[in-house]
């Protein structure tokens, strides 16, 4: 493989930092970030615990006009990222820091032109891009420029998991707050809620790469299902106002004008309560998905469902051909976003109840980390907060990124490939996309490190 030997890999030490430029296709975001892990200078030995903070250089993200679709089409996201991928990473390279003296010939600096002058930089200690799963041709697009990337500056590619990357976003954020002073928050283990348009994850995350994947949806993701609902619940004249495909974020602020005033929530106390189907002022009443079942098994099951409830607000909105006014659709809105969020709390709440009961033999859980695109909604954190109270969990800490860090971004993608990169890994030049790939190391792909063409370098916990 070529340039293979001149690869190093350099576990981060005290006083050592490590930079990294990632890309992010995976989808119709094309976003590039250089990311500067920094060790602890402070550090002592009375304190050997491993304390670090991170420095985000550069983060940028351009997302594909897919308005027309009212949805992602993959060619236009191709074509999107085709063209404005190379300019961001041009643009990055101008936020890489300054070279040093220290900078030896054979890791770096690399000279970027600055106003028509070249400026010398220093080399990133390797390349970082999602690997998948994803969308197959948006994902290689930003392989193919990673990889040219790797082999022109003689490092290494890491090739990493999104779904990994949005469960690790957290800690990322630890790391960018710069205290020193705290260990990397939140440490293993932890429960994960991915939620997003195209994945609804329950995941409990033990170790870098072992996510068990504790429930996942039977139909289709919880984003989208909020996306298609919004479609149908939104006036016409929001929609074609609106300019954007974020449909999901627009039901929130339809829904709720003035939030968290407008929430006005109280969570079920009983698990008889939550099951209820709750009858609205306007004679309609939405079940809960799994609910009602000819065993009544499935509303214990581990999974999720939410086409139904799709299903039953279009009807809803169809029903007599009639034209439902702005107040009835804030109120099937909101119904549609409560009983999505409280069957998203409700398999919370039993992953917790079983891991009590001694189903896992695991240290105690403490942290639920809320992440993915559906993570920025504010009644979705409101409820989990309040649901989670009242059932008896008001010690579990939920955390979850900025909402600029839930969608998609390279920012998350540079602090998975450190992370990797740390525990000694990188990836072969031979390795493509995924359109699929679990976290779950007990899936049938093997989980993260079960993808071909991982490199192992040097010993880490991994």
């Amino acid at each position: 493989m070529l340039g293979a030997a001149t690869y190093e890999h350099r576990p981060l030490s005290l006083g050592q930092s490590l930079l990294t430029l990632a890309i992010e296709t995976s989808c119709d975001d094309t976003s590039v970030a250089i990311l500067e892990k920094h060790g602890d200078t402070s550090a002592n030995e009375c304190n050997t615990s491993k304390l670090f903070s991170a420095t985000l250089h550069f983060h940028e993200k351009i997302t594909a006009d897919n308005s027309q679709f009212r949805g992602v089409h993959p060619l236009i996201s191709l074509d999107s990222h085709q063209t404005n991928l190379a300019s961001l990473i041009k643009k990055a390279l101008q936020s890489l820091p300054d070279a040093s003296k220290d900078d030896s010939v054979a890791s770096g600096p690399v000279a970027v032109r600055t106003n028509g002058l070249p400026v010398m930089k220093r080399k990133p200690d390797f390349v970082t891009v999602t690997r998948g799963p994803g969308m197959r041709s948006s994902l290689s697009t930003g392989i193919d420029t990673a990889k040219g990337l790797s082999v022109a500056w003689q490092v290494p590619l890491v090739g990493v998991n999104h779904m990994q990357a949005h469960a690790l976003t957290p800690r990322l954020v630890s790391a960018l707050e710069h205290d020193v002073s705290k260990p990397m928050q939140p440490s293993f283990p932890f429960l994960s809620l991915l939620v997003s348009g195209g994945h609804t994850l329950l995941v409990h995350s033990k170790a870098l790469t072992d996510h068990g994947i504790l429930a996942t949806t039977s139909d289709i993701a919880i984003g989208d299902a909020i996306d298609k609902i919004a479609r149908c619940v939104l006036p016409a004249k929001v929609l074609q106002n609106s300019g954007e495909i974020m449909y999901g974020r627009l039901l929130e602020e339809f829904v709720f004008p003035d939030p968290p005033v407008d929430y006005d929530y109280q969570a079920p106390a009983r698990r008889a309560e939550e099951l209820e189907r709750k009858q609205t002022r306007w004679g309609w009443g939405l079940r809960v998905p799994l609910a009602e079942t000819r065993s009544g098994s499935k509303s214990k099951s581990m999974e999720f469902s939410f086409s139904g409830l799709d299903s039953s607000c279009r009807r809803i909105v169809e029903k007599g051909n009639r034209e439902i006014g702005v107040e009835e659709r804030r109120d099937l809105g909101r119904e549609a976003m409560r009983v999505a969020f409280e069957h998203l709390a409700s398999r919370v709440v039993m992953a917790l109840q079983h891991m009590q009961a001694g189903m896992h033999q695991n240290r105690e859980i403490s942290t639920l980390v809320l992440s993915g695109g559906v993570a920025s909604n504010g009644f979705l954190r409101n409820i989990l907060r309040a649901f989670l109270d009242i059932r008896g969990y008001a010690h579990i800490q939920i955390v979850f990124p900025p909402p600029s860090l839930c969608t998609d971004n390279a920012a998350m993608i540079a602090w998975t490939g450190i992370e990797m990169f740390e525990a000694g890994w990188d990836s072969e030049l031979g390795c493509k996309a995924l359109r699929k790939w679990s976290v779950d190391p007990q899936a049938d792909d093997g989980g993260i490190l079960g993808a071909t063409d991982w490199r192992r370098h040097g010993s880490g916990d991994v």
